[in-house]
């Protein structure tokens, strides 16, 4: 599936991680199940769904996990160390992308990326989001805030978001008539510094980065 079609939602789903919501019903499932061959034995069932509204991007992830640890409490902190789940939008193919990196206790990394190319302090070309416009995003789990020690036994959890559609619009220019709009996407999941660490994607990635635009998949506005 190199493409998703995104329905509309006249109603906006409460921000309660209730995966069985029946507006979720709505929504068809995004399998994360592409693991780098650097991942530990520790594969978990990832699963997401987004739907859109006037406002904006709402979406939720299911994970079946083990060895669930989050402690990163600051905003804009490396996320991708605990049990982490992340979306990537790009909405114009001649703009940037923003990531948006959630640990599975709402901590949140976002930047605004144009050129992807690693270099020291992130990338060669990119700006953070001010944590006023990180509260923007709306964010809840069913995890607490700290886990640790890690949670060794099966663990399912889940993780609802929401992103403004004025926020994307505030990096990448107006962006008009949302539906029919083909967006470029990916979604992930990792745990750099679980005992089992994994990196799954969506679409998958040739290396052990996610930060490739040219390997997303599409998202289509229904």
């Amino acid at each position: 599936m190199s493409h998703y079609n995104v329905n509309y939602t006249a109603v906006a789903p409460m921000l309660t991680a209730n995966w069985q919501d029946p507006l979720w019903q709505a929504a068809a499932v995004i399998p994360i199940d592409q693991f780098r061959e650097e991942s530990s034995d520790h594969r978990p069932i990832t699963q997401a769904k987004l739907l859109y509204s006037d406002e904006g991007i709402h979406g939720i992830f299911q994970v079946q996990d083990r060895y669930v640890r989050c402690v990163q409490q600051q905003f804009q902190s490396l996320v991708c160390k605990d049990s982490c789940v992340e979306i990537f939008f790009q909405p114009k193919a001649d703009r940037g992308y923003m990531n948006f990196e959630i640990s599975g206790n709402t901590t949140l990394l976002s930047y605004y990326i144009t050129d992807a190319e690693r270099a020291p302090g992130g990338f060669k070309e990119f700006v953070k989001i001010t944590k006023q416009q990180g509260q923007q995003v709306g964010i809840v789990s069913s995890l607490p805030q700290v886990v640790e020690p890690e949670l060794t036994e099966a663990t399912e959890w889940t993780l609802q978001f929401f992103v403004p559609f004025s926020l994307l619009a505030h990096y990448v220019g107006e962006l008009g008539t949302i539906k029919g709009q083909q967006w470029r996407c990916n979604l992930f999941k990792c745990g750099d510094e679980t005992s089992q660490p994994h990196w799954a994607s969506w679409q998958p990635v040739p290396e052990l980065n996610f930060h490739v635009p040219a390997t997303f998949g599409h998202i289509v506005f229904a």
